[in-house]
Order: structure tokens, then C-alpha cells, then sequence
């Protein structure tokens, strides 16, 4: 069994309130789709507690702070120059900083066993594609995700989580009481996120991979202290700590 986060966004409270669940569960195997930093508090911490991870992709946050954002609102866009900044910061020996950097540096843009696929964002764009559960109304462009789909893709980005099948429907966690077996048809699986969820809960989300078998898993963590930390800082707009209190 292997659990798969996303989405963690500098939010320690929740990221600390996962993978104490995860511990307390047994289990030892976690995957990370990226976005381990932007928007949040707390970037230097989370990389360094996401470095224990057995597998770190790259979101199109962590490429923001490594090169320019690209793309981004301006909310988004502050918060990754802040994120930078902090990551400069002399608080940390210059070794630690260093390590930082390459890892996020280092981090691939999707990962392959077998029939599973992992990516932050798609199969077509692993870094920026948004699939958002309305898509299945654009036949097309899942015609081409799936393409590339040999079995089984998990994603994040959109912070939704949720089943894509390939007879275009979706199915948020509510709607499979939580769990969703795999049947050996293409299907794609938003792990949802850790640190900034939208679908309107505010619980940090993530998966558990048990065989053939999807888990989705809701965290409460300490929603309050994240979002104080967000309105002190300047650079962080208010709205950013405002929305983890309503998913959205």
C-alpha cells in the first residue's frame, strides 16, 4: 500500500496533519505530485519533511520558484517571489539551502511502473494542464489525455479530487463512498490536495493505493494557525488563508 499526496503548498499544519496519518495507517511508501511550495507559509519546512518522500515530482509552483512564474495571477506570482526569497534566506546553514534548491531541481516531471502514471498536472502536460471535472464535456481533450494513458494516471493541479473515467464521467470521492477499484479500464484519479483543497471541504485530502483498490482519505488539521501565519505576511494575500477555511 502506497499513499499519494499533492498539492501541499508551504501549508506545514496540514502536510505535518497527513503524514501523521499516514504513520498511524503503517504506512511507509509516499508519493508526492508536486506543489510542494507557493501560496503557503511554511516552504522551507515542507520541502525538507517532503525530502523523505520515495517519490517528488515537480508542480508547476516548485518550477516557479526555481525559474520565473509562468502564467501565474498575481496573488500567485507574489507568493512564489516570496517562496524564493525565503528559500535565500541566511536563517539556514548555506549547505541546507543548497540541498534545497537541487532537490527541487532534481525533481522529474512524471514517473512510470508499469500501467501507472504519475504526473502533477496531466499525461499530455505533466506540469500545467488543469482537468478540471467539467472536462468531461470536452470529448476531445480527454480523447487525447487518455491517449497517453496506458492504464492508470494519478494527477493533481486542480486541487479537486475525483475519478475520470474513459467514457467520460467523474466521480468525486462522495459519490464511491470513498473508494474506487480499479477494473483494468483507463482511468484517471485527482489525488486532491494536501495543503489548499477547492472542493469544499476543508480537510487536507490525499489517497491511499491498496492493490487495485483508490482510497480517499480527509485530515483535519490546524486550519487556524496556517491562516494566521498567511496574514503575516505581507507578501501572502489575505484571500490565501481565507480559503482554507471554506475548500475553496
Amino acid at each position: 500500500m502506497k499513499a499519494i499526496i499533492s498539492d501541499i503548498h508551504s501549508n506545514l499544519e496540514a502536510l505535518q496533519a497527513v503524514l501523521a496519518d499516514i504513520e498511524k495507517k503503517g504506512i511507509k511508501e509516499i508519493y508526492c505530485l508536486g506543489d510542494v511550495i507557493g501560496y503557503g507559509p511554511n516552504p522551507r519546512e515542507c520541502i525538507d519533511l517532503v525530502m523523505d518522500c520515495q517519490l517528488v515530482l515537480l508542480g508547476n509552483h516548485d518550477q516557479g520558484a526555481l525559474f520565473d512564474p509562468d502564467g501565474f495571477n498575481r496573488p500567485a506570482e507574489m507568493a512564489i517571489f516570496w517562496t524564493r526569497a525565503q528559500l535565500e534566506l541566511p536563517i539556514d546553514p548555506r549547505p541546507l539551502r543548497e540541498k534545497r534548491w537541487e532537490f527541487l531541481a532534481e525533481r522529474p516531471r512524471t514517473h512510470r511502473e508499469g500501467d501507472y502514471l504519475y504526473v502533477h498536472g496531466s499525461a499530455r502536460n505533466p506540469l500545467n494542464e488543469y482537468v478540471f471535472p467539467e472536462d468531461i464535456y470536452n470529448q476531445p481533450k480527454m480523447k487525447r489525455i487518455f491517449a497517453l494513458v496506458d492504464r492508470y494516471c494519478f494527477q493533481g493541479h486542480t486541487h479537486v479530487p475525483g475519478i475520470f473515467t474513459e467514457n467520460f464521467e467523474f466521480f468525486s470521492p462522495d459519490e464511491v463512498d470513498s473508494s474506487y477499484k480499479l477494473d483494468g479500464r483507463k482511468t484517471l484519479c485527482n489525488v486532491g490536495s494536501v495543503g489548499q483543497p477547492r472542493d469544499l471541504d476543508p480537510r487536507a485530502c490525499y489517497v491511499l493505493l491498496d492493490g487495485d483498490t483508490i482510497h480517499y482519505q480527509r485530515v483535519e488539521y490546524d486550519v487556524t494557525t496556517t491562516k494566521k501565519k498567511i496574514y503575516d505576511v505581507p507578501e501572502l494575500e489575505n484571500f490565501l488563508g481565507d480559503r482554507l477555511e471554506e475548500g475553496k
